[in-house]
């Protein structure tokens, strides 16, 4: 076949060179001249996806990978386009529609009949029906079911794993048609590998969801879900410390229970995902009061945890205190919705200096955030662990001088090597 992938980020990229290792010809199109570039010369345009650096340049000197810009090159006489465009909330929570919308105009205007076109963006429920059916056929001259088919099949992978992933995990897709669904799972078929996966009651593979709508839930239900239980397990953990309860001991004793899988508490709730999928949920069903609670219990906890380091130290007005971990979570350089944005604001807003340290991140990239570098082994009044990168695992507080209090967000840190030092966890004596 012949697919075209449109947007060459930390999901496109790998999907399409996953493809072009399947045995099909595929071009990318991103919008990002430097992407499409570096892309051509076989190089990663972002770190950190195992594999990338390995699968990406024997694709491209293959000749089964090429990047443009321009979608006139990458749309016309494709068998398949994929589009994992970003889809973003604003700040009142609603989607904003702005880069996928353009995108889908632009691949309309080159699509050409007999294409199969699948959305693997994260939808709020009914947008492939409703929304890019419409303007597809507008903007094209084609019908849908006739002269194209449409599916919504949910990405369901994590960056840095994206390839194994794929393998591990069924593909869920969902057509407009009985015809346009089976044409998503031939297409699927045909350019995935599965695991054998025992414990799953049907085999692993390409799932049938029935419609697009049940697909669009799937991936919301399976995220928001996870946003709900960090919430719930939060506020077990604000609890548990009014109480002198330490939270990890109970959760291990309910996880023992095959009917208990609660997750771990935290300073924050990261990534491209978790926090925001729960918003586009909700923007289809806002009387959805536990998901909207959930949120709002999981966007406090920086403040919380500020407030807690606070109690301990009194007025935090010219203290020094870093933020260790920029990234929404350990071992991946991305600060989409990252709680160091709130940990960082709520220390200012109580007077304290503020410093931020990341092993992934080069002093420039943190200023160029507003933010002043912090160093190991400068001195320091407190610290709060915000991501759980693992060079923070043997932290002790000769690499803080002076330190009186760390506040470890993640429960990373080693509790033998600050014998002596305070140490705070969340959900836990002091």
């Amino acid at each position: 076949m012949r697919i075209a992938v449109v947007a060459l980020g930390k999901i496109g990229l790998p999907l399409a060179v996953q493809y072009a290792r399947s045995g099909h010809t595929v071009v990318g199109v991103d919008i990002n001249e430097r992407t499409v570039s570096l892309v051509n010369q076989g190089k990663e345009p972002f770190p950190g996806e195992t594999h990338l650096a390995e699968y990406l340049p024997e694709a491209v000197f293959s000749g089964a990978l090429s990047a443009t810009t321009d979608y006139a090159e990458a749309i016309p006489g494709s068998d398949a386009v994929v589009l994992v465009v970003p889809l973003f909330v604003d700040d009142q929570s609603r989607p904003d529609f702005g880069w996928m919308d353009q995108a889908t105009r632009s691949l309309a205007k080159h699509v050409t009949p007999g294409t199969l076109i699948s959305y693997e963006t994260t939808l709020p429920v009914g947008t492939t029906r409703a929304r890019w059916r419409p303007l597809i056929e507008q903007v094209s001259g084609l019908a849908e079911g006739r002269d194209f088919h449409l599916v919504f099949s949910p990405e369901r992978v994590l960056t840095g794993r994206v390839f194994s992933d794929l393998r591990r995990y069924p593909k869920l897709v969902g057509g407009l048609s009985e015809e346009g669904t089976r044409r998503g799972i031939a297409f699927y078929e045909s350019v995935l590998q599965f695991d054998e996966r025992p414990d799953l009651d049907r085999p692993n593979g390409v799932w049938d969801m029935g419609s697009a709508e049940a697909a669009e839930m799937a991936k919301l239900a399976e995220t928001t879900y996870r946003d709900v239980n960090i919430g719930l397990a939060n506020q077990f953990a604000v609890y548990a410390d009014k109480a002198g309860i330490d939270i990890e001991r109970v959760i291990r004793a309910c996880n023992s229970q095959p009917y208990s899988h609660i997750h771990q508490p935290g300073i924050a709730v990261g990534g491209h995902c978790i926090p925001v999928y729960p918003r586009l949920y909700l923007s289809t069903d806002p009387d959805a009061s536990i998901v909207s609670t959930a949120r709002a219990a999981n966007a406090a906890m920086p403040a919380y945890v500020v407030g807690r380091v606070a109690e301990v130290l009194g007025d935090l007005s010219g203290l020094r205190v870093a933020v260790l971990g920029a990234s929404y979570r350990g071992g991946v350089k991305e600060t989409a919705f990252s709680g160091v944005f709130d940990t960082v604001a709520a220390l200012r807003s109580r007077g304290a200096e503020v410093l931020v340290h990341d092993p992934m991140y080069a002093d420039e990239e943190l200023a160029g955030f507003g933010w002043e570098p912090y160093h190991l082994g400068d001195p320091v009044d407190a610290a709060i662990v915000q991501a759980d990168h693992a060079e923070y695992r043997r932290l002790a507080p000769d690499d803080l001088p002076g330190v009186r209090l760390l506040f470890d967000g993640r429960r990373v840190t080693d509790p033998a090597l600050w014998a002596g030092t305070p140490r705070l966890v969340m959900g836990a004596p002091a």
